[in-house]
């Protein structure tokens, strides 16, 4: 009896060489399951059924002549014929039966399966097309997937609606735009043991940030059940970061988090109608805990590493991953359930920088989150379901509560996207990546607060926060070529206050930051006064004492939010200049901006200049607020203690005397931060006249300084740099106080010490960068907008300065 075709592979016999037999997705999975797996990275169990079994079924069916009939000339701008051609290409891939041989292979592995895991064996049945996963094509969402599905007759079925789902609108689009012949792909399908993540949590991993393309972070987004809802934009994930380089040198430490709404969860359903999956809504108390601890965040941080670097080596050049991953909630434990080459920011130029600016004048109409860092500006189109599409005009903004793979073609004519739901992995974001528009997901109420035909900007230029502002808002674009910085002997820095612009801003030629701002992150996120959250019942006001109550929940104090979130914060900034050296400023609020924090008016006198009061070093170690400074040092001794970026250097501000400079550096000893210890440097401002005058004597007990422009201007001239009456006087290029910085440059060389500036001055006067050359200062930190435009000074500024000493 003749043995007719094998038609079944399973995982531990495929690897990433027979994406021709099993398509992208199955070859991976077998890649990772063959290979990963001896190296502790959990993977499920499965087989694939190959390409042929596709080629052989439309053979059987004889097909061929009459798909190729609906798929030539085929417009796919023509929505309602790509729609009518797609449903008649599926219908006859369906009806083709399949051979027997087939169906009989099929069965008899399922049941290998059962026989191996028991009869309450589920599995996961997906689409793998032989074009799948490649590192510049990805076709993610393009083919169906089945959960959940019980017994061989129903793995069979899934199989033939796999087979079909070659011919979706959007796998059909997509095919079109990446040039391949739509008859020369074929489908292999995989089929899965589930993970039981309806009891738990799953979601997607990239080996780096998606918006920026910055490698060196592994980025986590998840939610409870199963793992679609992620993928699809149904809900709004977690997100976390981690710092690869750290972690591989032993560190272990989450970089960043942000709690998503996970409004419902996905479970496996009663069966119903044959539906084999529902959604449920999400309890309001799991809604507002992480869905992953630290230690299962950091796991599979481990295993997106890992993963990164075999694809990576196999490849023989680094290969960002996308990755999806499920945790079971039966044994516990975290697995990968595919696998494939990242082929959107990692393939960005790195040379080429869009940076958008906008000047707004109003509230925000929604807010989410950002994808990408673009700007765009058209009418709304408010769509509630694929049979609003025909109505979408190009270059309108389309509003919906989710997107799906169907909804692509349409997409693809949009000025920009914005969804109620979804997270910066979610099918939607994918899609704007891709086209490189701007999306705001996850904007709650976006399809009841906007409306069709509407004009709105929509703003993705502001960090992670995405916005939609009414009307056309001006904006700027500035394109940077980076290829045309040019290297200097001044190291040139950047000023630094916003996390989440970090690891854009990191792509710039830059020594690392000059400047790194903590108000901004305690500002922006912690929101509260440090005092008010140690001692809440010292605040008077009852309101602010519940809105504290509210912003630490789910923490043990007010002590640990405030720690977490600025060691977060600085240590986001921290890893995406790593391991370049970033220069952090201990708090330097005035009272009255520490009084307009949450909680923070009864903590705060009133001063009447309050520019030359309680501020900076004075604050450090008085009574009224040494407990919020030892605070800054938890934090600051976190971000590099625990999680190893010992890149952090420190600098105290405002320091009026040498004595004062000595009891602040005590008092960070008594908090763990002694200057010296795991190469710890504390430098200080040079900003108050005195710091020039006793410059040496400061060098003795400081390890370099940087000079504050604005404030030292203000001193000198005797300025109010607050006031608008005298503030035409303020002038950093008064020769007064270019003879200061000259003093102060001078004197910290003298005695051996780094001296650089990190004032507005040379970010806004070209002429005044060039002084600073010649006055031998070591660095310049500069707003980002202006890295390229100064370094070109700088450097024609020190040839000049070597011409007389060449000639010689």
């Amino acid at each position: 009896m003749e043995s007719g075709p094998s038609y079944i592979r399973w995982f531990s016999e495929l690897g990433v060489d027979d994406v021709a037999e099993v398509g992208g997705k199955n070859a991976s999975l077998g890649e990772l399951y063959r290979e990963l797996t001896p190296l502790g990275v959990n993977v499920p169990n499965g087989f694939a059924v190959t390409a042929s079994a596709y080629r052989d079924t439309l053979s059987a069916g004889g097909v061929w002549d009459k798909l190729r009939a609906l798929m030539d000339g085929l417009d796919k701008t023509d929505v309602a014929d790509l729609a009518a051609r797609a449903r008649m290409a599926r219908e006859l891939v369906y009806s083709s039966p399949l051979p027997e041989s087939l169906r009989g292979q099929i069965v008899a592995a399922y049941e290998a399966m059962v026989v191996e895991y028991g009869p309450e064996l589920s599995v996961a049945v997906r689409s793998s097309a032989t074009a799948e996963d490649l590192p510049t094509a990805s076709f993610a969402g393009q083919h169906e997937t089945f959960l959940n599905i019980h017994g061989a007759e129903r793995v069979v079925e899934a199989c033939r609606r796999c087979f079909a789902s070659l011919f979706t609108d959007r796998a059909i689009s997509y095919r079109i735009d990446k040039g391949f012949d739509h008859l020369d792909i074929a489908l292999s399908v995989g089929v899965m043991k589930m993970v039981r993540s309806d009891l738990a949590a799953s979601g997607v991993l990239f080996t780096l940030d998606t918006e920026s393309g910055h490698e060196d972070v592994v980025f986590i987004t998840g939610a409870y059940g199963l793992g679609e809802n992620v993928v699809q934009g149904v809900v709004d994930p977690d997100e976390f970061y981690v710092h690869k380089p750290t972690y591989q040198l032993g560190y272990r430490a989450v970089l960043k988090r942000k709690v998503g709404r996970k409004q419902v969860r996905m479970v496996y359903s009663q069966g119903r109608g044959g539906q084999t999956t529902a959604n449920v809504p999400t309890a309001e108390s799991d809604r507002s805990k992480f869905c992953l601890t630290d230690e299962e965040v950091l796991t599979l941080a481990g295993f997106g590493i890992e993963v990164e670097r075999h694809y990576g080596e196999r490849a023989g050049h680094p290969m960002p991953m996308d990755i999806e991953w499920a945790k079971d909630g039966l044994d516990g434990k975290l697995y990968l359930v595919q696998a494939r080459p990242e082929t959107v920011a990692s393939q960005r130029r790195k040379t080429l920088v869009r940076e958008y600016r906008i000047h707004p004048s109003a509230e925000a109409l929604v807010t989410g989150r950002s994808v990408g860092s673009a700007i765009a500006q058209g009418p709304v189109r408010v769509v509630q379901s694929t049979r609003e599409l025909g109505a979408f005009e190009p270059g309108d903004v389309l509003v919906a509560d989710t997107t799906t793979p169907d909804w692509e073609p349409v997409m693809k004519t949009a000025a920009a996207i914005v969804t109620n739901r979804g997270g910066r992995t979610c099918h939607a974001a994918i899609v704007a990546r891709e086209l490189s528009i701007p999306a705001v997901v996850g904007a709650e109420r976006a399809t009841d607060l906007l409306s069709s035909g509407s004009q709105v900007t929509v703003s993705c230029a502001e960090g992670d926060a995405g916005k939609v502002y009414e009307g056309n808002v001006p904006f700027e674009v500035i394109d940077l070529d980076l290829s045309e910085s040019q290297e200097t002997t001044t190291e040139i820095m950047v000023n630094l206050g916003n996390p989440d612009l970090a690891f854009q801003t990191s792509m710039l030629p830059s020594a690392g930051v000059g400047l790194a701002r903590m108000e901004f992150i305690i500002s922006e996120s912690i929101r509260a006064h440090p005092m008010a959250l140690l001692f809440p019942e010292r605040v008077g006001d009852e309101q602010q004492r519940r809105l504290i109550e509210e912003m630490i929940e789910g923490y043990s104090s007010g002590a640990e939010y405030f720690v977490e979130r600025l060691s977060e914060g600085v240590g986001t900034i921290a890893a995406a200049f790593y391991p370049r050296p970033v220069i952090v400023r201990m708090s330097d609020f005035k009272t009255n901006e520490y009084a307009s924090l949450v909680g923070g008016s009864g903590f705060e006198p009133t001063e009447a200049n309050p520019m030359l009061g309680f501020r900076g070093a004075s604050r450090y170690a008085h009574p009224a607020y040494s407990p919020g400074f030892a605070l800054e040092c938890a934090a600051m001794k976190r971000a590099r203690d625990v999680m190893g970026l010992t890149n952090i250097k420190l600098m105290i501000p405002f320091c009026r005397r040498v004595g004062e400079g000595r009891r602040v550096l005590e008092v960070m000893a008594e908090n763990g931060l002694t200057r010296g210890e795991n190469g710890l440097q504390i430098y200080v401002m040079c900003e108050i006249p005195n710091n020039v005058i006793q410059v040496e004597a400061f060098s003795e007990i400081f390890d370099g300084f940087s000079i504050g422009s604005n404030d030292l201007t203000q001193l000198v001239l005797g300025v109010d740099r607050d006031s608008d009456l005298v503030a035409f006087d303020f002038d950093e290029r008064d020769e007064g106080v270019i003879e200061m910085i000259r003093q102060a440059i001078e004197g910290a060389h003298r005695f051996g010490r780094h001296v650089g500036i990190c004032g507005q001055a040379p970010s806004d006067f070209p002429e005044m960068a060039r002084k600073l050359v010649e006055l031998g200062i070591d660095s310049i930190s500069l707003n980002p907008d202006t890295v390229v435009s100064t370094s070109a000074v700088v450097a024609a500024a020190e040839q000049e300065l070597a011409a007389p000493s060449l000639s010689r």
